[in-house]
C-alpha cells in the first residue's frame, strides 16, 4: 500500500467515526473539499462540514469502499454511501426533514495529494439516486410531462 493510499484510507476511517479534527488534519493548509452535487467548496476549518452534515442526517452513515486506484499523487475511489435518514439533511437549497428511509448510493471521490496531505477532494455523489431513495423526487413525473420551453431567438 502506498502512503497516499494509506492517507485516503485513514480519511475514510476518521469520517466513519466522525472525528472532524482528524479529518481536517489530513488536508494541506490550502486544501479543499468540493461537494459537486451541492455545488459547495469547503476550505479551512469548514472542510469537516460535509462529515458533520451527513453524520447528522445519517447517524449510521457508512462508506463502503470499492475500487481504489492510485496513480502517483492521484487517488480515485469508487464507493457507496449508506445510511438511514434519521436527522435533518442540510443542503444549500434547504433542509430535508428525516424520512426514515435508507440510502445506498454510488459515489466517486477523486483526491490530489501533495506531500502526504490532501490538496483537493472532489466528491461526486449520485445525488439523484440519494434523493430518490429518500423519497423526495416524488413529483419528477410532472416535471417530465411539462411542455418544452420555446427556443430563444
Amino acid at each position: 500500500m502506498t502512503s497516499n493510499e494509506a492517507t485516503i484510507r485513514e480519511l475514510y476511517r476518521v469520517a466513519e467515526v466522525k472525528d472532524i479534527d482528524a479529518f481536517v488534519a489530513l488536508f494541506a493548509h490550502d486544501g479543499y473539499f468540493w461537494d459537486t452535487s451541492a455545488g459547495v467548496k469547503y476550505v479551512g476549518a469548514d472542510i469537516g462540514r460535509p462529515v458533520e452534515i451527513y453524520g447528522n442526517a445519517f447517524a449510521d452513515m457508512h462508506r463502503a469502499l470499492g475500487n481504489l486506484t492510485v496513480a502517483g499523487d492521484t487517488v480515485i475511489v469508487e464507493l457507496t454511501l449508506n445510511g438511514t435518514h434519521t436527522g435533518p439533511l442540510a443542503l444549500p437549497a434547504g433542509t430535508i426533514a428525516p424520512t426514515g428511509r435508507e440510502m445506498h448510493a454510488p459515489c466517486c471521490d477523486v483526491f490530489q495529494l501533495k506531500d502526504g496531505k490532501v490538496a483537493s477532494f472532489h466528491c461526486y455523489p449520485a445525488a439523484s439516486i440519494i434523493l430518490g431513495q429518500l423519497g423526495v423526487l416524488g413529483h419528477l413525473e410532472a416535471a417530465l410531462e411539462a411542455p418544452a420551453l420555446p427556443a430563444s431567438a
